[in-house]
């Protein structure tokens, strides 16, 4: 059955959870019953803008950041991050229902696919070889000339969109919760849109800096390594696993809202489990324009966080008129990580912190 359940307690010893509870719960329920209603923001936002995304993995490997829960924001640069530290349980949260959509697409293009070869098939509408085991492990950038090269095939991609939604509605979810025709919208704009689809925000001019999904896929860390959740075939395995074992759980939450977050930490809190990597994007910064930056050091002081602990972010310098002093020429974003103590130490009064003070205040140095 499609509508796979979260079984932290019986799943592969390299997935299982330390002193996990032995109940489960079902995907879909669990999905809503930690989900707010949601909110607006002005971006398509099917890709990340964040070229930078990866520089923090080098310092996240040094730190051993590992295990654990994860939790993040926005589209697919989370699986980048969920298959460096290898979490039993990751929660992905976001004010836009759009994303919870998104990610529904993602979990059945994982399920479906044999391979990341086949994966990026299915989510692009190209056909796959009719053998794809050996490409199981051919480069990144040769599985990418493979889907430049290979034409879309309109009519496989309807027949594919029309597998994602029967799996997709097999996980059970309520009605009111799901809008195919949004997710049909967006699995046609990556077969239409290909390796070129790029951030899209409304009312706003398209920037220059904004990386198109194939830079995405073949970013480098800072030791030079492509180090997406595509570059390896075992990475890709690893969240295909947590996928088909609904064990990346998509949540539409505010980060200065009343109910996901406080969930979310009582659902770890139940099953001993701890936050290890907190990945914010630049979401605090729209939360002190909109006065919610205490809301959220509430909501975040409410999470088990694991002694080792990580908080990621980004910092976008042209926005803000000032660069980082880690910002890093030919990135128009900066990735920060600080420590969790840290954070909660510099916001014990959050009224008397700034937002320069909370990304540059004890910022740990990026390594390789």
């Amino acid at each position: 059955m499609l509508s796979l359940v979260l079984a932290l307690q019986v799943a592969a010893p390299a997935l299982r959870a330390p002193a996990a509870s032995p109940d489960t719960l079902p995907f879909a329920r669990l999905v809503e019953q930690l989900s707010e209603s949601g909110g607006y923001f002005d971006t398509d936002n099917l890709i990340s803008n964040e070229s930078s995304y990866l520089h923090i993995l080098g310092t996240i490997r040094v730190q051993g950041v590992r295990g654990g829960a994860y939790i993040g924001v926005g589209p697919d640069q989370n699986f980048s991050y969920i298959a460096a530290v290898r979490p039993s349980v990751a929660f992905i949260v976001d004010l836009r229902r759009d994303n919870l959509l998104l990610h529904l697409l993602y979990k059945s293009a994982f399920e479906a696919s044999r391979n990341r070869l086949e994966f990026l098939c299915l989510l692009f509408g190209r056909p796959a070889p009719q053998d794809v085991r050996p490409w199981d492990h051919r480069p990144l950038t040769e599985l990418l000339n493979y889907i430049e090269k290979t034409p879309a095939d309109t009519a496989r991609h309807r027949r594919t969109h029309a597998q994602f939604a029967d799996r997709i509605r097999g996980y059970g979810f309520s009605p009111q919760t799901v809008d195919f025709a949004t997710i049909r919208r967006f699995h046609d704009e990556f077969m239409k849109s290909g390796l070129e689809l790029r951030f899209t925000t409304y009312g706003r001019g398209p920037r220059t800096y904004y990386p198109t999904i194939r830079q995405l896929y073949l970013e480098k860390d800072l030791g030079g390594k492509e180090a997406s959740f595509l570059a390896k075939e075992e990475d890709f395995r690893f969240l295909q696993t947590l996928e088909r074992q609904g064990r990346i759980i998509p949540v539409v939450g505010d980060f200065g809202g009343a109910r996901a977050f406080r969930s979310i930490g009582k659902f770890l809190t139940d099953r001993r489990l701890e936050v290890t990597l907190f990945y914010t994007s630049n979401v605090e910064f729209y939360l002190f324009r909109q006065g919610a930056f205490r809301r959220y050091v509430d909501n975040v002081r409410s999470l088990p966080w694991a002694k080792n602990a990580l908080v990621a972010r980004s910092y976008f310098g042209g926005v803000m008129g000032q660069q980082h002093p880690q910002a890093r020429a030919g990135y128009a974003s900066a990735q920060l990580l600080q420590t969790a103590e840290s954070f909660r130490r510099l916001t014990a009064q959050p009224d008397s912190v700034s937002y320069w003070e909370l990304v540059t205040a004890e910022a740990l140095e990026l390594r390789p």
